[in-house]
């Protein structure tokens, strides 16, 4: 199984390298990033130590597609892809939160509903709901941004202001783009049978000060995503609900005695289930995309990725 768990390349004009939980930035001249998104899979804030086949390549494809499909409501950082694992856009600096939006108590928010909280991040959550229920309208429960191997903390718009993470004004336009890309999200998704749950959007700043969209956006690494149809039947029943997301990884590893905490170890991943993962994978690009995926050349990654970026760079 051929896969990219690491770079370390050497582009023309190259000044620094940002490596992330999943993704490997690489900053090169004339204020251009280069962004790598390696096979790598992410869980509780924790890398597990095998990568998945064609992982990379599906999240990059996910998040083209998706920028090209909001660019007309929110301007985001890419210019082109030049590489089926590689993304080139401006150079930001990135606000140092993620956006996180829910339209449902699900994951995270309903995980801490059952140890009895009624608010995240600020945010007062309904008495009453059932796991997967619908909120009212949307809610922002904002996280910080960790780097690897560090955990991404709930924080509320208060103490993001009162701290000074991010500027009045400009959270006012992350709220606004926030918003706009959930709704525009839940209306691509129900045209594919599925309701977008929740999702992350990550912002930065370009050099010349405009704020514009970073990073993923409605990937199964960055949303959840339920199927509609049987969806109220399910509530109704109180069953679980058929969903399009990474938290059947996430399942997998708490059935296993993982959930990040300390002193727990990362249980062993099988080839045949990491082999279930990708296709898993594999199904998710093709339902939230409504296109088949075709597998990119896995011969040598690396020097597929290096020989596409430097002859984009050099053209």
């Amino acid at each position: 199984m051929n896969t990219i768990t690491y770079t370390n390349f050497s582009f023309p004009g190259q000044k620094s390298i940002y490596k992330g939980k999943v993704r490997e930035v690489y900053a090169v001249a004339n204020d251009v990033l280069v962004m790598i998104a390696t096979d790598r899979l992410s869980a509780f804030d924790v890398v597990m130590p095998k990568g998945i086949p064609y992982k990379g390549q599906i999240l990059n494809q996910i998040a083209t597609k998706m920028m090209a499909d909001t660019s007309d409501i929110v301007p985001n950082w890419l210019t082109a892809t030049p590489d089926p694992n590689v993304a080139v856009g401006y150079n930001c600096e990135p606000f140092k939160i993620e956006m996180v939006i829910r339209g449902y108590m699900s994951g995270h928010a309903a995980r801490e509903y059952k140890a009895g909280k009624r608010e995240l991040c600020g945010v007062a959550m309904p008495s009453g709901m059932k796991e997967n229920d619908k909120f009212p309208s949307p809610i922002i429960t904002p996280a910080t941004k960790a780097e690897m191997g560090d955990h991404d903390e709930d924080i509320s718009k208060e103490d993001i202001l009162k701290k000074g993470i991010v500027s009045t004004e400009d959270y006012a336009v992350l709220e606004q783009y926030t918003y706009a890309l959930f709704k525009r999200g839940t209306e691509i998704a129900a045209d594919r049978g599925l309701i977008l749950v929740d999702t992350k959007y990550e912002f930065g700043k370009t050099t010349d000060g405009k704020i514009v969209l970073i990073d993923e956006i409605h990937t199964p690494d960055s949303s959840r995503y339920f199927y509609a149809e049987g969806y109220q039947e399910r509530q109704d029943k109180g069953e679980a609900q058929k969903q399009l997301s990474k938290e059947f990884v996430r399942q997998w590893l708490i059935s296993n005695g993982f959930q990040g905490l300390e002193g727990q170890k990362v249980p062993e991943m099988t080839d045949e289930y990491i082999i279930s993962v990708s296709n898993r994978y594999i199904e998710l690009y093709e339902k939230i995309t409504g296109e088949q995926f075709i597998k990119a050349d896995t011969d040598n990654i690396l020097e597929r990725i290096e020989k596409n970026v430097v002859s984009y760079l050099k053209s």
